[in-house]
C-alpha cells in the first residue's frame, strides 16, 4: 500500500443524484463539506463521492454526522454517509477476491456496509444470485462480481434487506479512481463531461 495518504479520507454519500431524488449540484457538496470542516473537498462525479483532508478533531464516524447534517443543511437532502480512511479504501482494493473481474472494472462492485452481515443474510444473498453472479463478504465490505450489471440483479436489490443494513456501492471504476485521487496531491481541478474530478477553489 504504499503511497497511500494516510491523511486523507473518501466520503460515499448514497443515493445521490439517483433518478429523481436527492439531487445535488457537485459544487453544493463542496459547500456543504466546507461547513462540516472539511474545506478544499474534492468530488468524483456526480454520484456523492469526495475525498477530503483528514481532520484531527474527529473519528470518521463522527465526520459522517456532521458531513450529513451539512449536506441537508445546503441541500435539503437527507443521505446515508460513510466516511473511510484512504488506507482502509486501498486495502479493500489490494483484497479483491475476484482479481480477474478488474479487466471489466464496471462488473465489479463494492458494498460499504453499515455493520458486518450475519451467515444468515449471506446464505438468503447466495439463493437469490444469478448464475453468474459471484460474490465474497469481507467484515463490512461485500464484493459483488455481476458481469450481467446489477440493474436488475435481485442479488444487487436484496444487500440490504437480507444482510439488515444500510450499504452504499461503487464500482471498481470509481473505487480505483478514489484511491487514486486520495494519493494526488495536485488534486487537479477537471470537468465532470470527461470523468474528472472537480476540487472546490
Amino acid at each position: 500500500m504504499a503511497g497511500v495518504a494516510s491523511d486523507r479520507w473518501v466520503v460515499l454519500l448514497r443515493g445521490l443524484n439517483v433518478g429523481r431524488a436527492n439531487r445535488v449540484a457537485m459544487a453544493d457538496l463542496r459547500d456543504a463539506l466546507a461547513v462540516a470542516g472539511f474545506p478544499g473537498a474534492r468530488t468524483y462525479l456526480q454520484s456523492g463521492n469526495a475525498v477530503v483532508d483528514a481532520s484531527t478533531a474527529m473519528p470518521p464516524d463522527d465526520a459522517a454526522t456532521r458531513i450529513a447534517e451539512a449536506v441537508a443543511a445546503r441541500t435539503g437532502s437527507h443521505v446515508v454517509v460513510r466516511v473511510l480512511e484512504a488506507a482502509a479504501l486501498q486495502h479493500a482494493i489490494d483484497n479483491d477476491p475476484f482479481p480477474t473481474a478488474e479487466e471489466r472494472p464496471t462488473s465489479l462492485h463494492l458494498f460499504f456496509l453499515s455493520g458486518s452481515p450475519s451467515d444468515d443474510g449471506l446464505r438468503r444473498l447466495a439463493e437469490v444470485a444469478a448464475p453468474t453472479e459471484a460474490f465474497a463478504s469481507r467484515g463490512e465490505l461485500l464484493y459483488l462480481h455481476a458481469p450481467d450489471g446489477i440493474g436488475r440483479s435481485k442479488l444487487a436489490a436484496s444487500v440490504e434487506r437480507f444482510l439488515g443494513v444500510t450499504a452504499t456501492a461503487r464500482n471498481w471504476r470509481t473505487v480505483t479512481r478514489l484511491s487514486a485521487l486520495a494519493t494526488d496531491d495536485a488534486g487537479p481541478h477537471r470537468d465532470h463531461a470527461n470523468g474528472a474530478f472537480n476540487r472546490a477553489r
